[in-house]
């Protein structure tokens, strides 16, 4: 309110309205106030007082800054034409134009304002390069991203970790991964730290595109050159370790994360307790739940499921029974791998009523049949000689557009002919007699 009177006070003053309005609209830029930047340069135009070329920058950068970039293009073309086109602000108002066009997927325009800037000898700014190169990575445009990089680094314009990591992505996903250690090469070069975020990248790179011994590899081979991994790199390490069976590297790597002070990582624990489970060391596992808990980590669904798989296959019913109540209290919803989960436990000593119960509750629930589930449910059926139910999973099935396997199929179709029902194995053997190769319908 203070600023506003100010400016209607200054207004009538040709020469000091245009500081003051220019200083107002800085201020609101500064507080993220782009709307009243907006509203003051409306007042300076009605009111006829002459912008300067302070105060295109200040209207073009409001106008960024809330994303109308068809705007600041319009009032760049109209400081442009103007005689203030020369003055020193001239690089600045460039650098809010080639940002914007650059962040709206406009790269090309944006590029041509470079080059138009270079010829007229205007300074570039780190904030042009990064914006240009992390467009062009964005798009995958390899060629132009290595020239502008390059010409960065030769003028040590490059130090945002956001450019970094946009070049170590673009790699990945070009399968170029071997440049993606030039990227952090040029990071060290340059003693830009290499984040967390980029070293987890690049790991998950070489693990999606060359597998689990490969990220292995190159985590170690940067840690050799100086990177320190964070919490997020040492989940996906710990991961790659279990996968592959090197149980002894996974717990030194997971004593080492929790020694560096990341022991609340969900990811981490959930890899170490399927390991263990996966080795049949049920102990274990359950001993890493209660770290979890002591460190004030809430074990997820997916650990859940991985435990009561683990106590189901060993028939430990109480278990299974107890990490199931423990999972609803903690208000955690099941998810379809769950109800399987408890489902199959209960069906590996014969329970079949108690399969029968969470089967309804599942799909009372909104859940969906899948082949793991089905699996299940034809034999539960079957051996209960359920044909009303079983009949209703098979038409369940099939309009969902779950797919029966050989086994299945002949479960199905004995437990049918059992009963007596030709009609309906008529109607099996019409919707179902698809047999591909023998295995799948």
């Amino acid at each position: 309110m203070v600023a506003e009177a100010l400016l209607e006070a200054f207004k009538s003053d040709k020469e000091l309205s245009v500081i003051a309005f220019n200083s107002a609209m800085a201020g609101y830029n500064k507080l993220h106030m782009f709307r009243s930047t907006i509203a003051a340069y409306e007042t300076m135009k009605s009111n006829g007082i002459s912008q300067d070329s302070e105060s295109y920058c200040q209207i073009m950068e409001a106008y960024h800054r809330i994303g109308d970039m068809d705007k600041v293009s319009s009032l760049f073309d109209e400081f442009e034409s103007s005689k203030l086109k020369l003055t020193p602000l001239a690089p600045r108002a460039y650098s809010i134009l080639c940002d914007s066009l650059a962040k709206s997927g406009r790269p090309y325009e944006a590029l041509e304002y470079f080059r138009d800037m270079k010829k007229k000898g205007l300074f570039v700014s780190s904030l042009v390069y990064s914006s240009l190169i992390i467009s062009f990575a964005s798009i995958r445009d390899i060629t132009i991203v290595e020239e502008l990089f390059e010409e960065a680094e030769e003028r040590k314009m490059v130090r945002d970790p956001e450019v970094f990591l946009k070049l170590a992505l673009m790699y990945i996903e070009e399968g170029l991964l071997e440049k993606t250690l030039d990227v952090v090469r040029v990071m060290n070069d340059a003693n830009v730290k290499v984040s967390d975020c980029i070293f987890c990248t690049i790991v998950n790179g070489f693990s999606k595109r060359r597998g689990f011994q490969s990220a292995i590899v190159v985590y170690e081979q940067l840690i050799l050159q100086g990177c320190k991994p964070g919490q997020v790199t040492y989940a996906s390490i710990i991961n790659a370790y279990c996968r592959i069976g090197l149980n002894t590297k996974a717990k030194m790597m997971f004593s080492e994360m929790q020694q560096k002070g990341f022991d609340k990582c969900v990811v981490a624990y959930s890899s170490m307790i399927a390991m263990y489970g996966k080795a049949g060391m049920i102990r274990d596992a359950m001993k890493v739940l209660a770290q979890m808990k002591a460190k004030g980590c809430q074990p997820n669904v997916w650990i859940y499921n991985s435990l009561m798989d683990m106590h189901g296959r060993v028939k430990n019913l109480r278990q299974v029974e107890k990490l199931w109540k423990e999972m609803k209290r903690r208000k955690l919803a099941p998810d379809k791998v769950s109800y399987t989960t408890v489902i199959s436990a209960y069906n590996r000593v014969r329970e079949c009523e108690m399969c029968v119960k969470f089967y309804q509750e599942f799909r009372l629930n909104g859940g969906s049949i899948d082949k793991a589930m089905a699996g299940t449910m034809v034999g539960v059926f079957s051996k209960t000689s359920r044909i009303d139910e079983l009949v209703r999973l098979l038409q369940d099935m099939k309009a969902e557009g779950t797919e029966l396997d050989g086994r299945l199929y002949h479960s199905a179709m004995n437990a049918l002919r059992d009963a007596g029902l030709e009609n309906q194995v008529k109607w099996l053997q019409k919707n179902f007699d698809a047999m591909q190769h023998g295995t799948q319908l």
